[in-house]
């Protein structure tokens, strides 16, 4: 339907209050007189026609008001209406449709609005919902390891390890369920800081190469633990990237953690980097039991954990290869899952090179 301008629809109830009562005029005046010749007749033959004549005004007011509350009034009241229910609340809106294009124009505005607001309020919504979720787990996950190392410390404090070689174990299960709240309470940080402060990152030029060793360094001494070994291969030219070398080193090396706990003993780990174009790529292949198919597509939700390789039992909060996807996309990059042919998993992500 075409749509009128204001000023469109003001000129023609201009000219249906000039119009409406001449045409009630003359046709009293015919009516009456039986001639369209006016001036001619007696001037108390007009009586009737100016009756019909006010008539006619009255009739033009009346259609004109009628129309501005059906065109203008109507839908103000209605987004007036509106705007109280979506400040109660309640999202489920209905807004009339108007001929009047600035009336119509408003009315789309308002609904981009509501839309807009909507997807806000439920944005917020899941933001509150998995922040309360993210609490509770990771506070279910603190107080396993905290159980655990107030028994030890109570056998050691009682009496119960008596042998050198038992009170060196509670020692080391100590300091095992200590390192694994360390690793808790870093990863909730790490995550909150990159999900919820949205904080800049200080990035610098650094070597891609050194970056990834420094991360396989603070992994050997898990990983020579349960006799894995870990081989890299880097690119012939140390290819240099921006980034926030800290949160990158602690990107990989949850990467490689990861890889380090689901490999069995005396397995393999395999490291490659490498440039292509302007992306600084890599590649991490354990040889354990790779993923699951539904794992595949979940596995960098927050706090998920597959059934076989993502539980408590190995220490994860479930955190860490969302930390590494997000870390890595606020660098300008991507990260990605997937199972090599042969069996294990892999890890694959890139960044941009830097500008040089």
């Amino acid at each position: 339907m075409r749509k009128l301008r204001i000023r469109t629809y003001a000129l023609f109830s201009l000219v249906l209050l000039l119009l409406l009562p001449w045409v009630f005029f003359v046709a009293a005046h015919f009516i009456t007189t039986q001639s369209l010749h006016i001036g001619a007749g007696r001037p108390d033959s007009y009586a009737v026609p100016m009756v019909a004549a006010f008539a006619g005004l009255l009739l033009a007011f009346f259609i004109i008001g009628i129309r501005m509350r059906r065109l203008l009034l109507m839908p103000l009241e209605k987004m007036s209406q509106a705007a109280r229910q979506i400040a109660a609340g309640d999202w489920d809106v209905q807004l009339p449709p108007s001929t009047i294009r600035e009336i119509a124009e408003v009315r789309e505005g308002f609904e981009v609005m509501v839309n807009g607001l909507l997807s806000s309020h439920r944005k917020q919504a899941e933001l509150e919902e998995e922040r309360r979720f993210v609490i509770a787990a990771v506070a279910h996950d603190l107080r396993t390891p905290l159980f655990a190392l107030r028994g030890y410390l109570d056998g050691v404090e009682q009496g119960i390890a008596q042998t050198p070689e038992q009170i060196a174990k509670y020692v080391d299960v100590c300091k095992e369920k200590s390192a694994q709240l360390d690793r808790l309470v870093e990863d909730l940080f790490t995550f909150t800081k990159l999900e919820y402060l949205e904080t800049e990152l200080s990035k610098n030029t650094a070597g891609f190469n050194d970056i990834v060793q420094k991360s396989i360094d603070s992994l050997e001494p898990q990983a020579q633990k349960k006799h894995i070994s870990i081989v890299a291969h880097y690119a012939p030219d140390d290819c240099l990237i921006r980034a926030d070398s800290h949160l990158m080193e602690r990107a990989l090396s949850n990467l490689l953690d990861n890889a380090v706990r689901h490999t069995p003993a005396h397995g393999r780990i395999l490291v490659q980097c490498r440039q292509q174009g302007d992306r600084a790529a890599f590649t991490i292949q354990d040889s354990g039991p790779g993923f699951a198919q539904d794992e595949l597509k979940r596995i960098f939700e927050p706090l998920y954990r597959g059934e076989q390789s993502r539980n408590r039992a190995t220490g994860g909060a479930g955190l860490g290869l969302t930390i590494s996807q997000r870390i890595i996309r606020r660098h300008g990059g991507e990260l990605a899952a997937s199972n090599h042919p042969e069996g294990g998993a892999i890890l694959s992500g890139w960044i941009p090179v830097a500008n040089r």
